[in-house]
């Protein structure tokens, strides 16, 4: 059997842009190149935010990256969306070190996606090996993979990794020409509050899309100020710095969408989205005046419009919100795994998924219930 040696590297930026994304692809832009070196270079992640870039490397034959895993060293729990808080006190209770952890995830984003990003397939159980070994060799607590696909939470499960459910709100394109085609597909009372909505919403305000070369300087700026205003009222401070949008811009800016909302010319709010393979990823949003439902139009409706002109089949809206519902956006499962060394500290946490696990598809099962489609019979 030939052996497999994996390595760390001191951020994505150090890794050529194109063996990292022969192995992430480029269906999921939050996972690619462009996207995690420009968190680095903005300086949103790395010195004393409290993620430090540590991704870890499996080489092929060829001496180029055949597996890698976006992951970091966690000196706290925030911009995750997976809330392991009450794991991290009852853990430093117990008299031990809960920070830091190793997490692999896409910062700020819980967008589900690939984790293990494989350019060789059979490298993936050798890849969470690796995972594996930067917890047990530094003494870590733990080690966490957020909002992993579907298709590889099987390879978490047969490494013996705690499996945690969650849930999301994702529109779904049955098709649809238009937007009016989707609302034929509402019961009639939700059609008629939608298009209620949306002429609440936009009345004397004008609504642009604006991707590449068409987001000026001038249009970050706002969009900056949107986002200081949401960031400060959820999180305390802005996980994203300035640099990052113009960074954003000029890497990926053909990836982005963003929707602004003017009054006499002047941006008012905007929504920030970026383009996948079949996905628009809705990411932030902000406004500088309090409009009634202009944050539902810009968010989810307007994003329902572009996935409908682009032909993308989904469009995934963010962490949590009921909200959506009543909007299109019915209920998804999302996963995370968790790998934690210490058996007594494992199995309390393995019985804290199994009850959340069973709450979780209780509610999702409700959630179905309250979507706005017409039901037969």
């Amino acid at each position: 059997m030939t052996a497999i040696t994996a390595r760390l590297a001191d951020g994505v930026a150090s890794i050529p842009a194109a063996d990292w994304d022969a192995c992430a692809g480029d269906a999921n832009p939050f996972v690619g190149h462009a996207f995690l070196s420009a968190l680095e270079a903005s300086g949103s992640v790395g010195g004393r935010t409290g993620w430090q870039p540590l991704p870890i490397i499996i080489d092929g034959a060829d001496n180029r990256p055949a597996a890698v895993a976006p992951a970091y060293a966690k000196a706290h729990s925030q911009g995750e969306y997976v809330f392991d808080h009450a794991w991290a006190d009852a853990w430093e209770r117990a008299g031990g070190d809960y920070y830091p952890k190793l997490q692999v995830a896409a910062p700020f984003s819980p967008v589900p996606g690939p984790r293990l990003l494989l350019r060789d397939p059979a490298l993936g159980p050798a890849l969470i090996g690796a995972l594996e070994s930067v917890v047990d060799g530094n003494g870590l607590s733990s080690g966490h993979v957020t909002f992993v696909a579907p298709d590889q939470v099987p390879m978490f499960e047969a490494a013996g990794w705690l499996i945690r459910h969650g849930t999301q709100f994702h529109w779904t394109n049955d098709g649809y020409a238009t937007f009016d085609d989707f609302l034929t597909a509402l019961a009639s009372r939700k059609r008629k509050a939608i298009r209620k909505e949306r002429a609440a919403a936009v009345e004397g305000l004008t609504i642009r899309h604006l991707t590449g070369a068409e987001i000026a300087p001038q249009h970050w700026d706002a969009f900056w100020t949107f986002y200081q205003d949401t960031g400060s009222r959820k999180w305390g401070r802005p996980y994203l710095t300035r640099a990052f949008f113009t960074r954003l811009s000029e890497t990926m800016g053909d990836r982005v969408l963003l929707i602004l909302a003017e009054r006499d010319d002047r941006p008012i709010a905007g929504a920030l989205n970026l383009i996948g393979g079949d996905t628009l990823y809705g990411r932030y949003w902000g406004a500088v005046e309090e409009v009634p439902f202009l944050h539902f139009e810009l968010c989810y409706y307007q994003a329902i419009d572009a996935a409908i002109a682009r032909g993308l089949k989904t469009v995934e809206a963010g962490a949590q919100g009921e909200h959506k519902l009543a909007r299109g956006y019915a209920p998804v499962p999302t996963y995370s795994a968790h790998y934690i060394p210490n058996a007594s500290f494992r199995r309390a946490v393995a019985d804290f998924l199994t009850m959340e696990r069973d709450a979780v598809a209780a509610e999702a099962e409700y959630l179905d219930e309250l979507t706005p489609f017409r039901r037969e019979g």
